[in-house]
């Protein structure tokens, strides 16, 4: 009975350790299996390769450029003009221009808008630069001026005054807007910008909203004989020196005058660009 037990527990050990084999042999081909599969699906799909995408460079802008970029836009406000037809003229090569920490502040010193003064405040500086207003669109000037209104008017912008003006006032900026409005088609030479009038002597009374003509206005004198007024040399280099000289004669916006130095006695001349200021030649 004893030998009995044992012969039965022997083949039972041996075929438990059968189905063991099987399973674990069973198992170790499942994985190979599930293994090659992966493998070639890997060698199936394309290979993708990523490339780190490089940042657009920043362009750098110079205080040269943002301050010509900055003048055209306010001048070309100023004068209603596009900014790409005011041309700022290049600055001398001395001449640095530092960034400015705050708002730029920027007005036509002179009656002329071929000056403008731009002065920053921290740090402090002050620049001249020179522009030039390029000759208006043709199209542009033909749309303004050529829009036809009932009655052999023409429809365009004109510039208006914007108060009274009596006979004799000399005419400045606030004083002045340009609108647009009918006028008759022979009516005279209307003007538009604002700087053919500034500083000029109305020639007889004017009400508010009456458009301006050249007949309307004459220059008026700035500068008289006797008077110390201002001298400005070096406006086209960026720069400018003032000094007070005496007037030698009277004179107009845009005429040339005789001056004398009141220390040295030199004579001088210059051209008169606004009340008691004269630029130098």
């Amino acid at each position: 009975m004893q030998q009995l037990k044992q012969t039965l527990c022997r083949q039972w050990v041996t075929q438990t350790c059968r189905v063991g084999l099987w399973l674990v042999l069973l198992g170790w081909l499942g994985q190979m299996g599930t293994a090659s599969a992966n493998r070639q699906r890997q060698e199936a799909a394309p290979s993708v390769q990523t490339q780190p995408v490089a940042s657009p460079p920043s362009v750098a802008v110079s205080p040269e450029v943002q301050l010509s970029q900055t003048v055209s836009q306010w001048l070309g406000r100023q004068q209603w003009l596009a900014p790409e037809r005011v041309q700022v003229q290049p600055l001398d090569a001395r001449v640095k221009v530092q960034p400015c920490a705050k708002p730029l502040n920027l007005d036509l010193p002179f009656a002329s808008a071929q000056t403008v003064r731009v002065r920053c405040a921290d740090p402090v500086w002050q620049l001249f630069l020179q522009v030039q207003l390029a000759a208006p669109d043709p199209r542009a000037v033909a749309a303004a001026a050529g829009t036809p209104a009932p009655g052999g008017e023409l429809r365009r912008l004109v510039l208006v005054a914007a108060v009274p003006l009596p006979r004799g006032t000399m005419v400045q900026a606030q004083d002045l807007r340009v609108q647009q409005m009918s006028v008759p088609a022979s009516g005279g030479a209307y003007l538009e910008n604002p700087t053919d009038a500034v500083h000029a002597e109305v020639l007889r009374d004017l009400p508010a909203g009456t458009p301006l003509r050249r007949s309307d206005l004459r220059p008026s004198v700035l500068v008289k004989r006797g008077q110390l007024v201002q001298l400005s040399v070096g406006l086209s280099q960026g720069f400018v020196v003032s000094a007070r000289v005496e007037a030698l004669q009277d004179g107009r916006m845009g005429e040339h005058i005789k001056l004398k130095n009141p220390e040295s006695g030199r004579l001088l001349s210059g051209v008169v660009r606004g009340p008691h200021m004269v630029e130098g030649l």
